[in-house]
């Protein structure tokens, strides 16, 4: 079960609450907790939280029911290994009517980063959860957009604030150059996402290694078990513990 409950990440699960909780139809509004409102005729908040219960619970159930179908790999080092890992949990999100991994991230920039009033600490805060993803800056892209954002500085003679229109102009302007630089194209889009999932496909399929790894080590300590011999990671069918 431990295998199990990895391969709906945090990132899966936490995201079934969100996508229920942020739809209007299950936002309650500010006046009734005002001290002048009027005392609610129905338990709405309580039907709320029934109802968000209930659709993570039917997505859930949706994703392991897809998992109990399909083979999983644990090999990170495999490229087929993590092309079919992705393929899975794209079904996954599909049926259970989850968002794709960047339209997480984009998400979660939204919500780490509404509140930071200027450039370099927005920039900042994407590296962090970049390297919180496990996600690799290959190309040195923020080295350079800091770069970018010093020589911008420079000119405005001031930090430059994400409300500074004409600043964030010229910051945009930099960026463009810099992705011409690096030959990414906007057009390509759908092909920088679908890297994205490999990557990320990867990084998660190492944690499930780990993972499955400690579960053994621990499991040869055990006394009934102590002269058995252990599988190979890549050789467990996930399924078997679903």
């Amino acid at each position: 079960m431990a295998l199990a409950s990895r391969l709906l990440s945090r990132s899966t699960r936490q995201l079934c609450a969100g996508q229920v909780v942020l739809r209007p139809e299950h936002a309650v509004p500010v006046r009734s907790f005002a001290k002048e409102a009027a005392a609610p005729t129905t338990l709405k908040g309580d039907q709320v939280l029934k109802d968000i219960f209930y659709e993570v619970k039917n997505k859930l159930e949706t994703a392991i029911g897809v998992l109990r179908k399909e083979k999983i790999t644990i090999d990170p080092e495999d490229p087929a290994a993590v092309s079919e890992y992705a393929k899975v949990m794209k079904s996954v999100r599909q049926k259970a009517n989850l968002l794709s991994e960047s339209e997480i991230i984009k998400f979660n920039i939204e919500v780490e980063t509404h509140e930071i009033p200027d450039a370099r600490t927005y920039l900042l805060k994407l590296k962090e959860m970049r390297v919180k993803r496990g996600l690799i800056d290959s190309q040195g892209i923020e080295d350079l957009q800091m770069a970018a954002l010093d020589k911008v500085e420079k000119e405005l003679k001031k930090p430059l604030l994400r409300n500074d229109k004409k600043g964030i102009a010229l910051l945009t302007a930099e960026f463009d150059k810099i992705n011409q630089k690096l030959g990414i194209r906007k057009e390509e889009l759908p092909k920088y996402e679908e890297q994205l999932e490999l990557k990320i496909a990867k990084a998660q399929l190492e944690e499930l290694k780990k993972d499955a790894l400690e579960a053994m080590e621990t499991q040869k300590k055990r006394e009934e078990f102590k002269d058995e011999e252990m599988p190979t990671v890549k050789s467990l069918d996930i399924r078997n513990f679903i």
